[in-house]
């Protein structure tokens, strides 16, 4: 059996249980636009958590894009794991990736990346957080609310990874 999923690192660096979170030093960030089609994954998974009180202890927050004051946030989290959707054609339903500092040159108006958002977190606050990222495959970006049916197949493949690994 095929998988459809991906983990880029080695196992025991990545939390892979959503109880790894469960906790008021954790955090769990969406990312994205619930009205523009599959680019509101990120607050889906937010919303699924939320609706059957997944992480309560955890601190669970969405917004369109990431800040440079995000870096303040994550600053008092021993861990984040940020959720977002994916164009990217190496994501066939989801991917799960430990997130490592550094600099790049995403910082504008309307874009940083999270690599930017850790190094500015180390560069102001001597310190940074595990940071995870979850993509989720999505298809369609246009105005316009709800999933499509690819990108909540896919959503839901993230969501019984994670209720299987907490079992």
């Amino acid at each position: 059996m095929q998988k459809r999923f991906a983990i880029s690192t080695l196992a025991e660096e990545i939390a892979v249980t959503l109880a790894d979170y469960n906790d008021a030093s954790c955090l769990i960030y969406g990312i994205g636009n619930v009205g523009r089609q599959d680019d509101g994954l990120g607050w889906a998974f937010i919303d699924w958590l939320e609706d059957n009180d997944i992480c309560p202890k955890a601190d669970r927050d969405c917004h369109y894009q990431l800040h440079l004051e995000h870096a303040d946030l994550i600053s008092y989290k021993k861990k984040v794991l940020f959720v977002d959707a994916t164009k990217a054609s190496d994501v066939e339903t989801f991917k799960l990736e430990r997130v490592e500092s550094k600099i790049d040159h995403s910082f504008t108006s309307h874009a940083i990346s999270i690599n930017a958002i850790m190094n500015t977190c180390q560069a102001c606050f001597d310190y940074v957080p595990e940071v995870q990222l979850l993509t989720i495959k999505g298809y369609e970006w246009e105005l316009e609310l709800g999933l499509t049916k690819q990108a909540d197949y896919n959503l839901n493949l993230a969501k019984t990874f994670f209720k299987e690994n907490s079992a």
